[in-house]
């Protein structure tokens, strides 16, 4: 039976791969990814999971080993940060062009330069085109709710998609919560043993990964295009299963005091928490706020986002990364994109903080929205502010 167990989320993530019995783990260790990675060798080692567990010496490695693994036919997993995300993204691109379902928590954290090891979501915006479905969570019940989420929906006959997990560095990954762990039983009818459609088999030969002229090319990632996007259906029956069977609600943007809100503070991870409080805070002073908590980054859920967010004045995007030489922020700027032929589109102020494990206190999302309603009094919109930034 399900039980509450206090333990650090870089352990809850690992007891759900434990949980979903992966057949291979690929690791190369990072702060502040390692502790997930420590945490499957003891269950490997212990004899509690079943598993090939490859130490591999880069993280370049690490996903090439994932990439034939699954191809094989294995539940496979693996786990990064930052660099080395950076490093094996040439990777990511093969595994979700040969539409490996691979599963990998990726603990964000700033790209250096100036070296950091503190965490935002740089790394994650760096590869947000590389063609994987990427969830969100904002506490330690979501990284492990999300991780077996992740098996299903990555093995579903209708995605076969790689997915990634992503929990912020620090204020999650080392960060000790009380878990609800379920057991094998109550998991099983959820996520029954991976039976893949296609597998590398000598008796069975077929192709992986064929060299495609260009006659071809724009065919292929078109169809990679539609078929990324007609996975939102299966996340969503997904997130409806789990809800049934274990009681916990999940949709693209989970929205909080929002019905009536005038101005709605958009984030994804953890500091959505801290943004409820000053939500709090700003009703009391009479601002009609609310929060959307993003969950569902790929594919882009643009449908969700007209519908929550439309006939909304303002809203505060507050991103934890910068488009350097863009326009600031990632979020606000699909935002932005996707209210663009839409009449009465709502206000986008696009906020970039929090970069390299820096706090945003409760008080600094109040005075975020508060310039918010200011710009739009003013009509007038910087495209964006870099907030907390010393003179």
């Amino acid at each position: 039976m399900a039980r509450i167990v206090g333990m650090e989320i870089s352990a809850a993530c690992s007891e759900a791969v434990t949980l979903a019995d992966a057949d291979v783990i690929a690791a190369y260790p990072i702060t502040p990814q390692t502790h997930i990675v420590e945490h499957l060798s003891e269950q490997v080692a212990d004899g509690r999971l079943d598993a090939e567990y490859i130490n591999v010496e880069s993280e370049h490695s690490a996903m090439s080993c994932c990439i034939g693994a699954a191809a094989a036919g294995a539940r496979t997993f693996t786990a990064t940060a930052a660099q080395g995300l950076a490093l094996m993204s040439e990777m990511l691109y093969i595994a979700s062009g040969m539409r490996l379902p691979i599963v990998m928590a990726l603990v964000t954290r700033t790209l250096s330069a100036p070296l950091s090891i503190w965490g935002d979501q740089s790394d994650i915006m760096s590869v947000r085109d590389c063609g994987w479905i990427v969830l969100f969570a904002e506490n330690g019940q979501e990284v492990y709710d999300m991780t077996l989420q992740a098996f299903r929906i990555a093995e579903d006959e209708r995605v076969i998609f790689p997915v990634m997990v992503c929990l912020d560095g620090f204020h999650l990954s080392h960060v000790i919560e009380p878990v609800e762990i379920l057991d094998r039983a109550e998991i099983a009818p959820f996520l029954p043993p991976y039976k893949p459609k296609y597998r590398l088999d000598p008796h069975n030969v077929l192709t992986m990964g064929a060299f495609a002229m260009p006659e071809y090319f724009s065919e292929i990632k078109k169809r990679q295009d539609e078929e990324l996007v007609s996975s939102y259906h299966v996340i969503l029956e997904v997130w409806r299963e789990w809800e049934e069977r274990f009681g916990r609600h999940y949709e693209p943007l989970n929205p909080y005091r929002v019905d009536d809100a005038e101005v709605v503070v958009v984030i994804a991870g953890t500091f959505a928490g801290t943004a409820r409080v000053a939500v709090d805070r700003l009703r009391e002073k009479g601002i009609k706020a609310g929060l959307a908590s993003l969950k569902l980054w790929r594919p882009f859920p643009r449908d969700d986002i007209k519908r929550l967010f439309a006939r909304r004045r303002v809203l505060t995007v507050v991103d934890r990364a910068l488009s350097v030489g863009g326009a600031g922020g990632p979020v606000a700027n699909e935002l932005r994109a996707a209210f663009y032929h839409e009449d009465g589109r709502p206000w986008v102020a696009s906020f970039v903080a929090g970069l390299s494990g820096r706090d945003i206190l409760a008080e600094d999302f109040v005075e975020m929205v508060e310039r918010s309603l200011e710009y739009a009094k003013k009509g007038e919109f910087p495209p964006y502010e870099m907030y907390g930034v010393r003179e």
